[in-house]
């Protein structure tokens, strides 16, 4: 056999196998004797038929796919490792026979997806956005109260009309043009008001009424409504209050820190800022390495294989895919629901997709470029720093790792290296968002107003 290899379109390379008339009798009689037990001819046991007697029964090419699918097998991988330096594999190959098969012309062409060579343009000097995130005492006082709301008391209410955040069950009979319509009746049914779980409107017409009380709902459906039938149609929704149950929230006392891990209000505290300032740091660390990234990008070309955007698209829906399972909620049943198939739902993260392939196709162009290395000492430091996380050892934590555990420290370490490189030696600015008009209201202003970006809750 030999092999050759040339590129080819859309970052793809082509290689042509090609075999000897021995290595394809062998490829065949190989094939032969791993298929004869499921071929039976008269006057022969089966799976002790001659091969020339199968040929002649069932045709010539019997074992031809098997054969081809053997070499092809057999040689593929022995090469891809012979050409590890010239290309990388990012998807399976396409293969094909070559042109004028016969059992003396025996032709294979794989075109196989590659990572592509990203061409990068300026990447130091550019005037790149900067985020900082900072914790607040009232950061620090609402994520205590979450925190309360987590571990309150369902309690019956009886006292008082309905209220927002109150679970209310409720009998629902609605009508459209007086006719009332599938899936809109319900029976004892428990509705958490301000969970936007009903169409806009129902939910705040529900607080205020009290138990035992009857009353019609006026809504509207929206337009993008997933029932093609109700899409902007008025209903009137008949709706009786049957029971309330609201949230006792904990003291912050003694019980309320035993529960928290705290000794005192002080540390608990200090406990939840550390986790907001450590959360607020990684944000800001990600948002500005993802601005850096985004800057140079728009320099940047390549042509990026389709195999490589469908396996991210794939990572984007199984990341959906466990969020959706933490809140109970099972993949398929969403699917199902917003009337989607995965194959079509998965297009929904293509331009995501391709951008997180462009990111990363620079980060490591990058850190080949600029010489990146991670050292011993650095290796060693991170590796101690997990180990005491564990509490054990580095030398024994060392020994229980896995390879590709050293291999994640080293990139880590690396892409660290460049980010902080890449801030070096670009103008970062502290994020503004300008506040966008159209070109002819700017014209009526003397100067376009400005905003600062709207903190946000810091999270884990």
């Amino acid at each position: 056999m030999n092999y050759q290899v040339t590129p080819a379109e859309k970052s793809t390379v082509k290689i042509v196998f090609t075999f000897t008339p021995e290595e394809w009798a062998a490829a065949n009689d190989k094939a032969y004797l791993a298929n004869r037990k499921k071929y039976s001819v008269n006057g022969f046991r089966k799976g002790k038929v001659p091969k020339h007697v199968l040929e002649l029964y069932y045709g010539k090419g019997l074992f031809y796919e098997d054969a081809l699918n053997d070499l092809f097998s057999e040689h593929y991988g022995e090469t891809l490792e012979k050409e590890e330096k010239n290309f990388t594999p990012v998807g399976e190959p396409s293969v094909s026979l070559g042109e004028n098969f016969s059992e003396e012309n025996i032709v294979l062409e794989a075109t196989v997806p590659v990572k592509p060579d990203v061409v990068i343009g300026k990447y130091t000097g550019i005037k790149i956005n900067k985020f900082e995130y900072t914790v607040t005492d009232a950061d620090v006082e609402n994520d205590i109260e979450r925190t309360r709301e987590r571990l309150a008391e369902n309690v019956d209410v009886t006292d008082r009309p309905a209220a927002l955040h109150d679970v209310a069950n409720i009998d629902f009979e609605g009508r459209v043009d007086g006719e009332l319509f599938e899936g809109g009746s319900a029976k004892g049914f428990d509705l958490t008001l301000g969970s936007g779980q009903f169409i806009p409107g129902f939910e705040d017409q529900i607080v205020g009424m009290a138990i035992g009380e009857t009353k019609d709902v006026n809504v509207t459906f929206p337009e993008d409504y997933q029932e093609e039938s109700l899409k902007g149609k008025p209903a009137v929704f008949t709706v009786t209050l049957h029971k309330l149950t609201g949230k006792r929230l904990p003291e912050l006392d003694g019980e309320f820190l035993k529960k928290v891990g705290a000794d005192s209000l002080e540390s608990y505290r200090a406990k939840v800022r550390e986790r907001l300032e450590t959360s607020a740091k990684n944000r800001s660390r990600n948002e500005t390495e993802n601005s850096i990234l985004t800057e140079i990008a728009k320099g940047a070309t390549v042509e990026i294989p389709d195999a490589m955007i469908e396996r991210q698209e794939e990572e984007s829906v199984r990341r959906m895919e466990y969020t959706l399972g933490y809140q109970g909620i099972r993949l398929d049943d969403y699917l199902q629901y917003i009337g989607s198939t995965r194959e079509e739902y998965k297009k929904n993260f293509a331009e995501e997709a391709r951008i997180a392939v462009l990111h990363q196709l620079i980060v490591e162009k990058l850190i080949k470029e600029l010489n990146i290395e991670a050292t011993e000492e650095e290796v060693g430091a991170k590796i101690a720093e997990q180990a005491a996380s564990v509490g054990k050892e580095k030398e024994e934590y060392e020994k229980s790792m896995d390879p590709r555990q050293r291999e994640y420290i080293e990139g880590d370490i690396k892409v660290t290296k460049l980010f902080d490189y890449l801030e070096a030696n670009n103008e970062m600015v502290l994020f503004t968002e300008e506040k966008k008009e159209p070109e002819e209201k700017k014209a009526e202003k003397p100067a376009p107003k400005k905003r600062t970006t709207k903190k946000q809750e810091a999270t884990e």
